[in-house]
């Protein structure tokens, strides 16, 4: 009887012990795979880039979208103190019926100017302030006197021309300043902008 029950207990310590060990390669192989799974997700989203460059906001059926002071460096455009920068965005009226108007920008980065003055913004249409002479980097680099005349570079965009004269101080890459949109019905919105970086010149 002694040795019957020494060989059982024998045998049940085997098997004790395999299902041990299949226990524990198992849960290794759960954590690599989670493991792998994760640095996969991980790198994936460092890869990502926006789709635009800037800030984004909504106010009412008005909305604001890649909100940013342009990266422009020309005779009459500079984002250093004193200088006259340039405002891009983009704001559609997403309402059905009721018709707005940009009534004014204000920010403590100098005075804005709105160029045509209190522009319509109808449902549906869009109003693009992208720079002199139209797009982002159209004054940049260019021995061109810029015009104070907006451009469309989209279709169906209104243009606009929005600037800040007399800047306060330094406007710098990589810091956000407040810029706020004030609206006739939608009413007044502030965003964070950022700066775009200074194009390099072509030779």
């Amino acid at each position: 009887m002694t040795a019957l029950k020494a060989s059982t207990a024998s045998k049940v310590t085997k098997v004790s012990r395999r299902a041990a060990i299949a226990v524990a390669a198992l849960a290794a192989g759960a954590t690599l795979a989670l493991s792998g799974c994760s640095a996969g997700q991980l790198s994936q989203t460092a890869s990502q880039v926006p789709a635009i460059n800037g800030n984004s906001a909504t106010v009412g059926p008005v909305a604001l979208r890649d909100v940013r002071i342009l990266g422009t460096t020309t005779a009459n455009y500079s984002n250093a103190k004193g200088g006259k920068a340039v405002l891009g965005f983009s704001a559609v009226n997403q309402g059905s019926d009721q018709p707005d108007q940009l009534v004014s920008v204000t920010t403590d980065l100098g005075q804005v100017t709105v160029t045509p003055n209190n522009p319509q913004l109808a449902p549906g249409v869009t109003l693009l302030s992208a720079g002199p002479n139209g797009g982002d980097q159209a004054a940049a680099g260019s021995t061109a006197t810029p015009t104070a005349t907006p451009t469309a570079t989209a279709t169906g965009a209104h243009p606009v021309l929005v600037e800040i004269s007399g800047l306060t101080k330094d406007v710098q890459p990589g810091l956000t300043y407040g810029v706020t949109f004030n609206f006739q019905h939608a009413g007044s919105v502030q965003v964070q902008v950022p700066v775009d970086e200074e194009p390099v010149a072509a030779k």
